[in-house]
């Protein structure tokens, strides 16, 4: 049996190495991505997966990525993307060069790494497109318009290709993760990265004939 591949994009200590954690002990070959490949492969080697280097503020950098993953581990069936830029401030004060930069890091990257996944599963008829959102995906607080930007456009993103590339056999989901995440956790009843981990878990083993597009996330003591 051939082995199954996942891609984590924005990969880091928290909700994407619990994912990485949960793939792996399901077994896939995990490869993790982030610009910070230094402080990645620390975490890599301590999970079983492979690290890479990619910045998701440059589209050409995703691509690079993709390439590299096909040639090390082969076509990721289920990739998610988890990068986010934030950068808050009052209206009046925001650095309209930093907020680019980071609708590009989020929106764009999202998009692109969108793209990369889809000619890969596309082919194959199957495949499993997830993106980590947040409270501020379907709600905007004030001095965090720019976060609210970039994340109202990853969830834009997800409803219509989940529109797209649903009938295709590719499952699209954007998960809102409502709260704070409690990253040394140990409360069952809290939000912590491994709780978020098993609902990304149980939206993969989701059959197609009962498919969610988006799921909110959040401990049962967190208010609506």
């Amino acid at each position: 049996m051939s082995s199954r591949n996942a891609l984590i994009v924005g990969a880091g200590p928290g909700i994407s190495a619990a994912f990485a954690e949960a793939l792996v002990a399901d077994g896939y070959r995990v490869a993790l991505a982030s610009r910070h490949l230094a402080k990645l492969r620390p975490i890599a080697a301590g999970l079983g997966a492979l690290a890479f280097e990619a910045d998701t503020v440059s589209p050409p950098s995703i691509v690079r990525l993709f390439e590299a993953v096909d040639r090390e581990i082969g076509a990721a069936e289920v990739v998610l993307f988890n990068p986010s830029a934030r950068i808050r401030g009052d209206l009046l004060s925001l650095d309209t060069g930093a907020a680019s930069t980071a609708v590009q890091t989020t929106a764009i990257g999202a998009l692109v790494t969108a793209q990369e996944a889809a000619r890969r599963m596309l082919p194959k008829g199957r495949g499993s497109l997830f993106f980590t959102g947040a409270t501020a995906s379907v709600k905007g607080f004030a001095r965090s318009s720019v976060f609210a930007m970039a994340k109202f456009a990853v969830r834009g993103l997800a409803q219509s290709l989940a529109r797209e590339l649903g009938p295709a056999g590719i499952h699209v989901v954007h998960f809102v993760i409502d709260g704070s995440v409690r990253q040394g956790g140990h409360d069952p009843g809290e939000l912590t990265p491994r709780a978020i981990a098993q609902s990304y878990m149980a939206a993969l083993a989701q059959p197609p004939g009962a498919w969610s597009w988006e799921l909110e996330l959040r401990s049962h003591t967190e208010p609506f």
